[in-house]
């Protein structure tokens, strides 16, 4: 998405939640004040954690149910067709299953439908291996999937559980959880709220594999605008955005 598409989300949105944002900064200066001053510790990082998790709306559970109910609908019936799709393209089994880190920091299994042959890979590094651009591994029916973001559809089974929500910051590997938690100090912010299937972050472009610190920061930002700034009409708009996007094939999936 341009600037100018994002300024108008960032315009619209503030008409019904307070303009925040330097959300990082904020935590930053916090951050950065108590340990200047001696005073850091484990308790104040806590405490404001949780003033983060208590921003969390009432109704957005009712909102999950609500259309995860019409989206396991959605699911159902292009289950046997996309399952069909994967087969024909790629051995394996039809549901990629996936560790990945939760709200408050707790391990979940994450659902998608399988779009890359299985390999196990490694970096040399000890980097964590994630999916880049033309990335080979992925088979031309799963290419199809992630350009319409149908590759995300069994993750409404996540939400229905509660294990994610509808929106809110995508939920990353553990491995690359633990990559960002060791490159910025205020990673850890995005686990107050429940991961999503779609957010801020990426109806703005910044989604998919990456390794780049300029880009992870910056999407780091807008994820944590959405933790400060939750309200259910910007929940609903970001969930418009993005089924919008998913029409034109402008989802920047890769």
């Amino acid at each position: 998405m341009d600037s100018k598409g994002e300024a108008a989300v960032m315009h619209e949105s503030t008409a019904y939640a307070p303009a925040l944002p330097t959300v990082r900064d904020h935590i930053i200066d916090d951050l950065k004040n108590n340990r200047d001053n001696g005073s850091f510790n484990r308790v104040q990082a806590q405490s404001k954690f949780e003033t983060l998790s208590e921003k969390t709306f009432a109704g957005k559970r009712f909102i999950d149910l609500a259309i995860g109910l019409f989206g396991f609908f959605i699911y159902s019936i292009l289950y046997p067709f996309i399952a069909l799709g994967i087969k024909i393209s790629s051995k394996g089994p039809v549901i990629f299953k996936q560790a990945r880190t939760g709200q408050h920091g707790k391990e979940f299994t994450c659902y998608k439908f399988r779009t890359m042959h299985q390999l196990n890979l490694r970096r040399i590094d000890g980097k964590p291996v994630v999916t880049r651009k033309g990335d080979k591994r992925i088979f031309w029916f799963g290419n199809l999937l992630r350009k319409t973001n149908l590759d995300e559809l069994p993750q409404i089974i996540n939400v229905l559980k509660g294990d994610m929500s509808l929106v809110g910051p995508r939920p990353y590997p553990v491995d690359e959880c633990a990559h960002w938690n060791n490159t910025f100090d205020d990673f850890y912010y995005r686990y107050a709220v429940k991961p999503g299937i779609t957010g801020y972050a990426q109806i703005l472009g910044y989604r998919g594999g990456t390794l780049e610190v300029e880009h992870m920061r910056t999407r780091l930002d807008k994820d944590l605008v959405y933790v400060q700034k939750q309200a259910p009409l910007f929940d609903l708009k970001i969930i418009l955005w993005t089924v919008t996007q998913m029409f034109k094939l402008d989802t920047n999936a890769h």
